[in-house]
């Protein structure tokens, strides 16, 4: 059976068959098309819609009336060529997609500036260790260079000290043998008795007491810093 689509200006409708188009407003100059049509014409020029011209100038009238409020209708209930309902739907998934890459975006901006933060205290860290060891090297090489001069110090003091301690000894060997001729110089004095009067005689006796007093106070002076000379040698490491 053949079917024909209409267009008044609008959206096309359709498929109808001849029947059906009488219950919608077809005018002469309404577009019609059928399959094996090349272009859309108008209704006029088909012989076989003829007998939907011939109705009453009321019915026509009503059907306009009819069929203009029903095009109005289905314009006010699309937008942009969608339903109502499924306008709203996309305009809410757009608005959750794009709210969606907004935070998206948002997140990401938060974890490279996170990230970028991070790199810098990892930098950072990383000069204060190096700081770190750094001082930890100057601090050991300081105190390698305070043994070493540690070192060089005792050494130099045991050297010292061990080169009074053998000048000491033989000025004790020396003031001892001093001690022992002065000693015998008074012996001496006091037996010899020719050419002196007893007033000389112990004038000379005192000269050689005070003399040997003098020697043992010197003998006893460097036994006392012989003595510190070693024990200074002992405590040192």
């Amino acid at each position: 059976m053949k079917t024909y689509y209409i267009n008044n200006g609008g959206e096309n409708a359709g498929p109808f068959t001849i029947e059906e188009l009488q219950s919608q407003l077809v005018l002469k100059e309404t577009l019609v098309w059928s399959n094996g049509m090349d272009a859309w014409k108008p209704a006029a020029t088909f012989p076989e819609l003829q007998q939907l011209f011939y109705i009453t100038a009321d019915e026509s009238t009503e059907k306009k009336s009819a069929y203009i409020e029903d095009i109005a209708t289905t314009k006010s209930a699309t937008i942009l060529g969608l339903k109502r309902s499924y306008f709203y739907l996309v305009l809410l998934l757009t608005f959750v997609f794009v709210g969606i890459g907004i935070l998206k975006y948002i997140q990401q901006s938060k974890q490279a500036i996170l990230d970028e933060r991070n790199k810098e205290t990892q930098f950072g860290n990383a000069q204060v260790e190096i700081q770190q060891k750094e001082a930890n090297q100057d601090r050991i090489q300081q105190e390698i260079e305070k043994r070493i001069q540690s070192q060089n110090n005792a050494k130099y003091r045991k050297d010292t000290i061990t080169a009074r301690i053998e000048e000491v000894k033989n000025l004790l060997v020396q003031n001892k043998q001093d001690l022992v001729y002065l000693k015998e110089e008074k012996q001496n004095a006091e037996n010899f008795k020719l050419l002196r009067s007893e007033e000389g005689k112990q004038e000379q006796i005192d000269a050689a007491q005070i003399e040997i007093e003098n020697k043992i106070r010197t003998v006893d002076a460097l036994d006392n810093e012989l003595n510190r000379l070693y024990l200074q040698l002992e405590t040192i490491h």
